[in-house]
């Protein structure tokens, strides 16, 4: 045993309690919902963004809003509506009189956890705005780039049933979204426990955080270094091959997802302790990281046929690295 193993096996294990530190954390405000909760954890921890969309009332902005306070870090929330700008977001130069040039005053975007709520709400030109920030991790305004604050994640929520005076997301802009969540109703012994936990006034405000900024940096650097074995990498890009060749699918996933599923099975790795990511991490993860990115022919919508029905069927086809069946 080498040193290095020594240390990168010490890494896991800090990275392990920390994960766990942080999603009880936000159980705390979220009862109930412990597996979203890890993957929203898991999304900041890969380097990626999630959507958050499900019904009025289930907790979206409470979710994103825990996770931002629970880390010592600067966080916005920006209301969309439809008269929210582009520099809203990115900010904007200003005239300033004492120096006699201009000053740059930044938008929301510059913060480490930004929560966009309702995104849907905002025209296509602001939506567009928060594309270069989300991909390339830097605002460029008055053709001068700036760079965002590590780490950082935009969090944004939407309601799928309401369509009145909205602007649906594209699909260049969904394919950013490394994660897509719904939260769901609560069981009824959670919801006695949520009418006891915020029945007089809400746990989130007594909520602190539980790690500073710069171990969530710590702990992106021992996500990267997580092992994939070359049989693990072709299990991805038969996953996402596959779901190009099925005969109900119109749309597949993209290039991007598969990089995706890597980056998001080596932080659920990590989360659980190993220094390696195993086919199940990538069974797990398969239909919040692909499901927004694909779409059905009309023929297959009118089957009632389902995305997760389609991803079932894929995984089922694809042989899992190590195994002579089918799984």
């Amino acid at each position: 045993m080498t040193t290095i193993e020594a240390v990168e096996r010490e890494d896991v294990v800090w990275f392990s309690d920390q994960f766990a530190e942080i999603g009880d954390n936000i159980e705390r405000v979220i009862q109930g919902k412990r597996a979203v909760i890890d993957l929203i954890v898991i999304c900041l921890i890969a380097e990626g963004h999630a959507l958050i969309e499900d019904v009025p009332g289930v907790g979206k902005t409470l979710l994103a809003k825990s996770l931002a306070t629970s880390i010592e870090s600067h966080f916005q929330r920006i209301q969309f509506t439809p008269d929210l700008l582009p520099s809203d977001i990115t900010g904007v130069s200003v005239w300033n009189r004492g120096s006699s040039e201009f000053e740059f005053k930044p938008g929301a975007i510059f913060a480490n956890i930004v929560v966009g709520d309702e995104i849907n709400r905002a025209s296509p030109k602001t939506q567009a705005a928060l594309l270069e920030a989300m991909e390339e991790r830097q605002v460029t305004v008055d053709g001068t780039t700036r760079p965002l604050p590590p780490p950082f994640m935009v969090v944004a929520t939407q309601n799928p049933l309401e369509h009145e005076g909205t602007y649906p997301l594209p699909e260049a802009q969904l394919d950013r979204f490394m994660m897509r969540l719904t939260i769901g109703y609560p069981s009824r012994e959670k919801g006695l426990e949520i009418l006891d936990a915020h029945g007089i006034r809400s746990v989130f405000e007594s909520l602190v955080p539980v790690i500073s900024a710069a171990n969530v940096t710590r702990m992106i650097d021992i996500a990267r270094q997580v092992h994939v074995s070359p049989a693990v990498k072709g299990y991805i890009i038969d996953i996402v091959e596959a779901t190009r060749q099925h005969d109900e699918v119109l749309l597949g996933a993209s290039p991007r997802s598969a990089l995706f599923l890597q980056r998001v099975a080596r932080t659920r790795a990590a989360s659980e302790g190993r220094d390696f990511v195993n086919p199940d991490d990538i069974k797990a993860i398969v239909e919040p990281v692909l499901a927004h990115r694909m779409a059905l022919r009309p023929e297959a919508q009118m089957r009632g046929t389902a995305i997760p029905d389609v991803l079932s069927s894929v995984l089922r086809q694809i042989p899992v690295p190590g195994s002579r069946t089918i799984s």
